[in-house]
This record gives structure tokens, sequence and C-alpha cells, in this order.
């Protein structure tokens, strides 16, 4: 293997350069004419009538003598010369060019670089082949050069630090062949990542270091360093967690947050960084006046005001202003009013921190789209890209909306790199938008275990592709199975059906599975179309249809020891049910105005029986959660309302009942309590819960490198409710109202969350089966 690094190339150089100068010598004295009457112009200057090339092979020598320009019987100095050897050998199409003047002949010598036969990365551990190939210039089937495998080690040497590894190196190498060929090695020296010891900040009054560290996209290296690849330095990282700062302050009202500037620091031993940002909070201020006014006849500024969703007093933030921008763009776009654009003016109040907001409607050029180009998207289909633009070509252009189709690009996750930007199209008044992306994976598979206190341990399997087929579609498989049952799912997803904003999902599955707290089997097989659109800014309807087969077994033939509801179901073998029904769900946790607080509301209802099937109920059920961050945003607190009703004319199944779990009311067993059998305490399901659950999140003051937080809960409810009674312990179908109260230990891990709850239950009923531990884990190989 010989090194190409300069050296040699350069000595190459050297030896032909002396060659040269060791011609012009020997030709001087030879020559006779120019020994007799010298003179400095004429003991420099030749004529050849004659020009030989040796050496070229695949460079025909009217391209070297183009390079040299040289003409036959051209008088030529020495110093042209030169010119006319640096040119060639500037050409970089050799490796070696030697100059050899002799009487009327210049014999022209060169040694072409060979052509690469293959090209390979070694030592590459922690950046893939497939990942590092596509930087390299270097081609298979093209002429080597030296200028061009350096730059690609240059660019291999930086995407290794754009991981953390400052001190990776790449050398490049060569493999001489026969044929004039070689084979190119790039050697990697990974070394070990710097990663970051700590991570702290100076300046910061309101937020705590742990709450701006849980922001950044750049971590503090923790016990899971092997594995956590965001703990190690990388200065792209740390340009964008400077803006991520930014929209976490301004959003929260500090209009005059600044990043001073960032300070790196080697520690003594040089493998770790100490990275401190210095920042400068400012005042917080909230909104002042809201008005509106307009420069348009046709637009009534009063009107427009009525969709102002902003309030005086309430936390300013740019997200806010940008909502009543789009809610009064729409409002024009209903009313016919083309071009009609809206400029907040922004009046500050140093005296009482407040911001007076005047939005003015002003008459904005007329400029039209004329056309989108996507590139970059091998795999994608345009028109998946195209479907975020709520603008089409002749559409009037709009900077806004083209922010926001941009954004929800990016948050497709579709690709590692999104760039939207316009340009001037092909008069004054048209623009052309381009989009340009880089596609990433967007596959995975999985194979694990999960496990629970209340159910054991199970084997996960799972394929998800989000991507499929480059339709923006999502598809997945998912495979939980142990011993004595398990469960095959099937999920498809597209997000935009016909080209429209509705999405159309398909389930399916089968199961077979034993409840931990019955004594009888239950196997399923289903399928359920569904269809789902927004009905308004934070609310999505959903229309679904739900057809399955079930079937209740005993199991070990204990058919005589189970009570008469489960024996009723076992009785009547398989059944078919087909369900309609509709959900509706509003939620502002991720859309809504304010940060630090969110809701959500779902209500639903399906219907069996309505279109057939040997089975026939009504289930109803309800959720309201909400949310807020207090004490700046340290501590999460959360309060929920839960409940369902299932009802039949002819009787619910026990495999349409509702069970407890760990998601209804914590600290019992699953179908631990509700109504039981008197004979053999096997639950027996209810067809009415209800649930009132209170939850604190807080920080335990640990380093936050552990990933550890701790929580407080309290739930309140119950499962209750037969319709037929008999055999069943005294009061158990009441509702009996129990209470619980928990504390929690949340660990973040690269493997997933893991969540410790230890309970204690205040109201019980003897007969209920409490469970003080409960451990959930799922982990991922």
């Amino acid at each position: 293997m010989v090194s190409i690094i300069q050296k040699s190339t350069r000595r190459k150089h050297r030896i032909a350069a002396r060659a040269f100068a060791l011609s012009f010598a020997a030709f001087a004295a030879t020559s006779v004419s120019y020994a007799v009457f010298p003179t400095a112009a004429q003991a420099q200057s030749y004529r050849f009538s004659n020009v030989t090339i040796e050496g070229a092979q695949r460079v025909s020598a009217d391209t070297i003598l183009s390079y040299a320009g040289i003409a036959r019987g051209q008088s030529v100095s020495a110093a042209e010369l030169n010119d006319a050897y640096q040119k060639v050998l500037g050409s970089g199409l050799f490796e070696t060019v030697e100059f050899v003047p002799s009487g009327s002949t210049l014999l022209i010598k060169v040694s072409e670089y060979p052509v690469v036969s293959r090209i390979s990365i070694e030592g590459n551990r922690k950046i893939s082949d497939d990942a590092l190939m596509p930087m390299l210039s270097t081609q298979v089937r093209r002429v080597y050069s030296p200028a061009t495998a350096e730059a690609d080690a240059a660019a291999l040497t930086q995407a290794y630090e754009v991981k953390g590894q400052l001190v990776a190196t790449v050398t490049p190498k060569i493999i001489r062949r026969n044929d004039n060929r070689v084979d190119v090695v790039f050697e990697v020296t990974e070394g070990k990542g710097v990663e970051i010891e700590r991570l702290s900040f100076v300046g910061n009054r309101e937020f705590s270091d742990s709450r701006l560290r849980r922001v950044l996209e750049t971590k503090q290296a923790g016990i899971f360093r092997f594995i956590i690849g965001k703990d190690t330095y990388a200065e792209d990282r740390i340009e964008f967690d400077k803006r991520v700062l930014m929209d976490f302050y301004t959003s929260r009202g500090y209009v005059d947050f600044q990043v001073l500037n960032v300070a790196a620091e080697f520690s003594r031993e040089r493998n770790a960084y100490f990275l401190t940002f210095n920042v400068r909070e400012g005042q917080k201020y909230d909104f002042g006046t809201i008005s509106t006014v307009s420069g348009i006849d046709e637009a009534d500024a009063e009107e427009f005001q009525k969709v102002a969703n902003i309030r005086s007093g309430q936390t300013y933030s740019p997200l806010a202003i940008d909502n009543v921008i789009a809610r009064m763009e729409t409002l024009a776009t209903k009313k016919g009013i083309d071009f009609l654009r809206v400029e907040p003016r922004v009046t500050r109040n140093d005296r009482d921190l407040t911001l007076d907001i005047e939005f003015a409607l002003v008459r904005g050029p007329r400029v039209f789209v004329e056309r989108i180009d996507i590139e970059g998207n091998a795999t994608t289909l345009d028109r998946v890209v195209r479907h975020q633009f709520k603008v089409v070509e002749g559409d009037p252009f709009n900077p806004r909306e083209i922010r926001e189709a941009a954004d929800r690009i990016r948050a497709l996750g579709f690709f590692s790199n999104a760039d939207v930007n316009t340009r001037e199209g092909s008069s004054g008044e048209q623009v052309v938008v381009d989009v340009n992306v880089s596609e990433k994976p967007t596959g995975s598979f999985t194979f694990g275990a999960n496990f629970s206190v209340s159910d054991g341990a199970n084997l996960v399997a799972s394929f998800r592709e989000a991507n499929f087929l480059g339709r923006g579609q999502s598809l997945s498989f998912n495979l939980t199975t142990k011993l004595d049952d398990g469960n095959l799912s099937f999920n498809f997803a597209e997000p935009a059906f016909l080209g429209r904003d509705v999405g159309f999902g398909l389930g399916a599955g089968i199961s077979s599975s034993q409840p931990g707290y019955a004594e009888h089997d239950l196997r399923r097989a289903y399928l359920s179309p569904r269809l789902s659109f927004p009905v308004s800014e934070n609310g999505v309807l959903t229309l679904n249809y739900r057809g399955e087969w079930s079937e209740v077994r005993e199991v070990d033939s204990n058919y005589a020891d189970l009570p008469s509801q489960i024996q009723n179901d076992i009785d009547a073998g398989g059944v078919i049910t087909h369900s309609l029904g509709y959900s509706y769900s509003y939620d502002t946790r991720r859309t809504g105005l304010n940060p630090n607080a969110g809701l959500l509301f779902k209500f639903g209802q399906d219907y069996a029986g309505v279109i057939g099937g040997d089975v026939d109920f009504t289930r109803t059920s309800a959720e309201l959660t909400g949310e807020m961050k207090v004490l700046n945003e340290e501590v999460t607190l959360r309060a929920t309302v839960e409940g369902g009703i299932i009802e039949s004319d002819d009787g619910t199944r026990v495999s349409n009942r509702y069970f407890n779990s760990s998601s209804i009311i914590r600290g019992f067993e699953s179908g631990g309590i509700g109504p039981r059998s008197s004979t053999n305490d096997v639950a027996l399901g209810g067809n009415y819960y209800a649930v009132a659950r209170l939850e604190a999140n807080f920080p335990l003051g640990l380093p936050e490198e552990y990933g550890l937080s701790g929580g407080l809960f309290f739930d309140y409810g119950s499962v209750w409710g037969l319709d037929d009674a008999s055999g069943i312990i005294a009061g158990s179908d009441d509702p009996n109202w129990r209470s619980v109260v928990g504390a929690s230990i949340f660990w973040t891990t690269p493997l997933g969350p893991l969540r410790f709850n230890f309970t204690k239950a205040l109201d019980k009923e003897e007969y209920d089966k409490e469970q003080s531990f409960d451990l959930t884990i799922s982990t991922s190989f």
C-alpha cells in the first residue's frame, strides 16, 4: 500500500524538474550556434519543428499540446517552456510530466493517473459505509486524483466532527493494481468521542439549569453515554440549541432574550468539554392593548378583530400573533379578498412591561405562485410534499403560508433536511417555490420484550414503515406472544385520502388470550376501517366500523366451576359483532397558545347490532384531561376525569365489559375491583366505570444525566354494574368508590421509559385484590 500524501508526488515533480533542467544544460552544451557570440536571450530560446509525446494512453496528443500551447516552429524562451510544463502538470491529468528538448524535437513524457477500480472505507464503526460513501467525490472507473482524495478525507473527517468525534482522522491510501488501476482505501481512526461532561448556564434567573437542559438538543453525558449520541460536542448542534433557547424564551414573553456566547472548554485530560451558555433573559412582557386597523375598503376592521383570540394580560408569544394572522388571512380568503396581508405593529410599554399589538390589514403585492419545484425526494412522491402546501400554482403568494408549509414538511419525519426557498419567476409578479429535501430511513424493526407485574413477560416483535412506498402512508405489524397466548395486529394509515384533508385507516388483528384475572380463554379476530377529518382548529372527528368474531372458551375443562355469566358466553360459541361508531377529540396540548398548559377532551360512541350481527350494545366513553406546568415549569400538574358506559337489551358479554387496569385505577390488580363470582372469586367485569386522577410530576434534585424524576398521584373511582347479578359477592356490583394514593419514580433510558409505582389503597373492599407495587418496562434490542 502506497501513501498518497503529497510527499511522493512532490518528490516526483522535483525529479522531473531536475531532469528538465539537465536536459536544458545538455542541449546548450551541444549546440554550436549558442556557443559562439552568446547573448542572454539567445541562450534561453528554442525552436522546435517536432513535438513527440510518450506515455499517453487515454489523453490524446492534441489535448496535451493544447495545454502546452507550443506551436511547431515557434520561438520559445526557457521561461515560456517552463510555463508550458507547469500547464500540462497543472491539468491534473498526469501523475508525472517531463519535458526533454533534443535538437529541434521536444519530447514530452507523461505518466497518466490510474483509474479507480475499487473504493473502500476501513476502520469506521460509529458511522456506516452507507452514510459515508455518498460524501465521496472519488468515483469508481474514473481517473484517480490525489487532490480529490484529500478533499474526500477532509469531508469524512468533518462528518465525524459533526458526530462529536473531534479526534477522528481519515487517511487516503492507494493499492496499485495492473493495467494502471488502483484501489482507493480511506483508513479511519475514530478514537474516542469528546463528551460534554457538564452543561451549564450563566445569567438565567427564571428557569433552572435542569429546565433549560431539557430544552436543548445537546445532552450532558450520563450513565448511558455509551448509547446516547447527543452527549458529544458538535458545533452544528450548538447553533441549533441557540435558536431553540431563543424560541423557548420568546414564547414565554422574554422578547429581549439573548445568547451572549457559548464557552466550550476542554477538561485537563482533553477528553471532555465543559459547555457554558451565557444568556441574558431580560424582562417578561405581557400583551397590552389588542386592536385592528384596515387600509382596505372591503375589509371591516371590527369583523377581523373578532377572530383575534389574544386577550390583554396574556403572556406575550409570537405563536399567538402568528395564530391571529392565520385566522385573519383565512377570513379574508372566505370573503374573497385577495392579497390581504396582516402586519402586526408592536408598541413597547417598558413602564408596565406590556406590548400593544395593532394588526394592520394592508394590500400586499400582486404576486402569484408560478410553480413549486421539489428536488431530492428519491423515494417520497411529489404529491406527499405538495400536500403540505395550502397554495397551488396560480394562487396568490403568501410568505407566511410558505413558512408554515416548510414546518409541516419537516414535521413529516421523512427527511433529514428540508429547505424551502422562493425566487423570482418568469416575471416580477410570479415566484417559484424551491423545495430541497434529503431523504432519511423511515422504517424500523424491533424485537424485544415487555413486562408488567400483573401480566408477566411477553416477547414483542414489530415492524413499522412511516413512509410506505414513498406515499406518506404508515404501515405496521405488531406481534406479542408468550407460551399460552398471543396477539398479531396490523395497522395502515393514509393521511391524505383521495388527496383531501381526510385520514383513512385500517386495522386488523387476531388474538388468543387468557387474562390474568380470569379462568377462561378469549379469542378474537377483527377488521376496522376508519375515516378522520378536522372539524376545527384543534378538533378531529373520526368515523369507524368494526367487524369482529369472538369466542369465549373454558380453560382446562373447568366449565362446571365457572360462574353462569361466563358459561352463557361459552355456550353461545363464536359470535359476530358489527358496530358503527364515532369519536371526537379536542387537543390543545401541542397547538394551543399557552406552552405551559393544555387540554384534551375525548368523547365517543359505538353502536353494535344496528347493521346486523349476533350482539347488540351501545358503548359511550368520555375523557377530560388538563395539564399545567408551574413553579417555573419544574412541576407538571395533571387532572383527568374519565368514564364509560355499555348498555345492551340482551345483556353484555364478558368480552365487552370493563375490567380494571393500571390505566383506570392504580393500586389494584387487573380485574382487581368490581363484580366478582362468589364461588371461585373470578372477576366478571362491569358495565360502568368512572375515575378521577390527580398527578404531580417533579424533579428529585438528582443529577439530570441520571434521567430520574418523581411523582405523586391520587386515584378515585370504581368499576361496577352487571345485568345478571346472580352468584356474585354481595355488593360487588355496586359503585363502592375506591381511593388510592401513590408515589412514582420515572427513569428515562435509551431503551425506553420505566415507571415504578408504589401505592396504598385508602378505601377498598375486602374482596378487592390490591397491588402495592407496579413496574412497566419495555426494552428493544
